[in-house]
């Protein structure tokens, strides 16, 4: 690391304030071809130079998306990007590379890459270790063919159910949220790559769940419930960059906020790494924000607010005045540079161009992530299929989602976020659809398929016709869901919006024909947000959700309704009841919840966030704790015991919740504070044991200085946020609340014996 100072400031002093700034820009090389998909649709008048000379006259921070911008071979995409790099350090005069960066949240978003299950999915599965393990993988592709950082994870804690990128968030809950995206960068960095945090802060609390939308959320929520995520993968996971979210929060963009992006990231945090602007937020500084007069403005309030590389092509850092700001930014790239080796002599661009991108281990990874993120919401005997005593003899399989692949995949797929923009079908991997999979699944089952309707959409001419299937066999499948895209061109994803949760299209009214025929009906939601179901699930066998899986989601779907795989996903956002409107998350505050007499709405969900089930039955007993009370810098050991009383194997998400019985501000009346995947073969009875430090229960108090207050507490374990069988009450003893300055405890280690 002294090495790399060393050489950093040796540069800085050669280099002119021109080369300086280049080391701050992008270059984004996109086709010209007219046909081919448009991966950018919001660029307008914000384009940076003509000519890829130009952009690196004076040397080159990042080249952009050499990979995943248009279907190309790993062959080609190793040799275009060896180009580049060998021009970029020929036109500087110290032979300084660009780092190269890529999308990865679903995977590499490259043309025959794995394409695993998206971000809700991970925090449906409640296992941040697997999720290391698949972005280990997923670093150790992109590092195969010469990638140096990744954009992800995506660390936005779900405030509104009907924003579009609901799927590329992890859930509702700040502590799942943190958790798994720490685990998420620990394992991409792992492999020598930098992770990127986005989006930088209060994105997802956008006002209607608009995309873009201005964020109004006060302080107190900002660091309670948006911050800690960003805080633990910084103070626990080294994440080495963040990305600065569009909307503005409280009137002023992160892009341009020197409160966030210097006195809190970098001060307080001790965030050393670098901030790379989302695509073209500095010159919507100008465009849509007006807080700049023109480009040159943008780009100055950007550098001087802290951020430090605009992507991803230079527009408002193109003509950067000398000065502090300026150095220091040239400085953190720099830096960053040396630790990715790009600064060492004889550095020549690595790259495999027979590389493997979706291998035989990637698929295997893709199909445990995507098993245990499905969810059991509901069943009443009906499911798994092919239980005891044979299975059903005809099974109608109903809905577009059954047989259209790019409904498993998230809008950061290459597919949907690409090659949806191109003729053909071809994805570049495969991608069985559930009605293959179910037809593998039971092969002594006839499996007649009926599409009955789009995903949008009015046309009802195939109810008839799914309906009479339906009517004829001994159980009905109806698939129904999503399909993401970009901007309005899907139902979910970035830019796709939605006004309610009613499930798109006419899917609803396809469902209640089919149980209109009275064929026990067995519902999958796969989606990429949670949709209201209280008017069809009551009349349902069974409903299984699946948050957009993966390439191998139909295989780990249809594992779990013919019951090859265990059932052990949990909800990481709530099911609502009814369509109408935002509801709020589980974390409410007890006049967020139902209140009668006081309010007719009823927000209560149809099933609760943490919710799930399995096909056993898991009983808990005895929560002891290792003592009643302890000290405001205490912590002590909270036992829980668990028993599989069935006759199959489980794995069950074990949940640890607090409640504050009196504090000096208003508290969510339960919040998620530990869990715990814990096998169970049948009969087996287990001890999960968290151990909970007092900093856990603190918050910010009257004054947003974060305290720990003595007082009364439970602790309560069990299945959900809603269903917590065992509890007890904790005395945390003192005369005044401790303030917590720096540093302080933010995880929950839990162990099984």
């Amino acid at each position: 690391m002294t090495a790399d100072i060393e050489r950093v400031e040796a540069l800085l002093a050669a280099m002119t304030p021109e080369e300086k700034a280049g080391q701050l820009g992008s270059y984004w090389h996109r086709p010209e071809d007219p046909g081919s998909g448009d991966v950018a649709p919001m660029e307008g008048d914000m384009t940076g130079p003509d000519s890829f000379e130009a952009a690196i006259e004076h040397g080159l921070g990042h080249l952009t998306r050499v990979f995943g911008t248009a279907p190309v071979s790993v062959a080609d995409g190793v040799a275009d990007l060896r180009e580049r790099q060998a021009r970029v350090q020929k036109a500087s005069r110290f032979g300084i590379p660009a780092i190269a960066h890529e999308e990865c949240l679903t995977g590499f978003t490259a043309y025959g890459a794995t394409i695993y299950p998206t971000p809700l999915a991970w925090g449906a599965a409640f296992d941040p270790e697997l999720v290391e393990e698949v972005a280990a993988a997923i670093g150790r592709d992109l590092r195969a063919v010469g990638v140096d950082q990744g954009l992800a994870p995506v660390l936005d804690v779900v405030r509104d159910y009907r924003w579009g990128r609901v799927e590329e968030s992890i859930g509702e809950d700040p502590y799942l949220v943190a958790t798994v995206a720490t685990a998420y960068v620990r394992g991409l960095q792992s492999t020598g790559l930098v992770a990127t945090l986005k989006h930088f802060a209060g994105y997802s609390a956008s006002r209607a769940a608009r995309n873009h939308a201005p964020v109004g959320v006060g302080a107190r929520e900002l660091a309670e419930v948006l911050l800690p995520p960003f805080e633990l993968a910084i103070r626990e996971g080294g994440a080495g960059a963040v990305m600065p979210s569009y909307a503005a929060v409280d009137g002023v963009p992160p892009t341009a906020s020197h409160a966030l992006l210097t006195t809190l990231l970098r001060d307080a945090w001790g965030f050393g790494g670098t901030v790379v602007s989302d695509y073209w937020a500095v010159p919507f500084l100008r465009r849509t924000q007006r807080i700049a007069a023109d480009d040159d403005g943008a780009g100055a309030l950007a550098l001087a607010a802290g951020v430090d590389v605009e992507l991803p092509e230079t527009v408002g850092f193109a003509r950067l005045a000398a000065g502090p700001a300026l150095d220091q930014a040239a400085r953190r790239v720099l830096l960053q540079k040396g630790r990715l080796g790009l600064l060492d002599p004889g550095w020549e661009p690595r790259g495999d161009d027979g590389a493997d991108l979706d291998s035989p281990a990637n698929r295997a990874l893709a199909r445990r992530l995507a098993e245990r993120s499905v969810v059991l919401l509901a069943n009443d005997g009906t499911l798994p299929l092919r239980a005891a005593g044979g299975g059903p003899g005809r099974v109608a399989v109903i809905g577009t989602t059954a047989v259209q692949p790019r409904t498993f995949l998230g809008c950061y797929s290459f597919p949907n976020h690409v090659l949806a923009g191109y003729d053909g079908d071809d994805l570049g991997v495969a991608v069985p659809t559930l009605l293959e999979a179910l037809r593998t699944e039971l092969p002594d089952a006839a499996v007649p398929h009926a599409a009955g309707a789009a995903i949008t959409g009015d046309d009802r001419s195939g109810f008839a016709a799914a309906a009479a299937l339906a009517a004829q066999a001994d159980v009905a499948i109806v698939a129904v869901g999503d399909l993401a895209g970009m901007f309005g061109s899907g139902t979910s994803g970035e830019g796709c919006d939605a006004p309610d949760l009613a499930l798109p299209g006419v899917q609803a009214e396809l469902v209640t024909a089919v149980l209109d025929t009275g064929t026990p009906v067995v519902l999958v939601v796969v989606s990429g947000r949670p949709y209201a179901l209280g008017a069809l699930a009551p009349r349902c066998a069974a409903v299984v959700q699946a948050f957009f899986p993966g390439e191998e989601g139909g295989a780990a779907i249809a594992g779990v309704l013919s019951g090859r795989v265990e059932p052990s996903g949990r909800l990481p956002v709530a099911v609502p009841r009814t369509p109408s409107g935002a509801l709020p998350t589980y974390r409410a505050a007890p006049l967020g919840r139902r209140t009668d007499g006081i309010s007719s709405l009823d927000p209560a969900p149809l099933y609760p966030f943490g919710h799930g089930l399995s096909y056993t039955t898991v009983e808990y007993r005895d929560l002891t704790l290792g003592a009643a009370s302890m000290p405001a810098d205490g912590r002590v050991d909270v036992t829980v015991t668990v028993r599989n009383a069935g006759r199959r194997p489980a794995a069950e998400v074990v949940q640890l919740y607090l409640t504050d019985h009196v504090a000096q501000t208003v508290r969510p009346v339960r919040e998620l504070i530990g869990y715990l995947r814990v096998p169970l073969a049948p009969g087996e009875t287990r001890r999960v044991t968290f151990d909970v430090h007092a900093d856990r229960t603190s918050f910010p108090g009257l004054d947003l200085r974060r305290v720990v207050e003595p007082g009364t507490f439970t602790l309560a374990a069990g299945p959900s946020s809603e269903a917590l069988p065992v509890a007890a009450e904790l005395e945390i003893t003192g005369d005044a609340p401790r303030v917590l300055a720096g540093a302080r405890v933010m995880t929950t280690p839990a162990r099984v014996e």
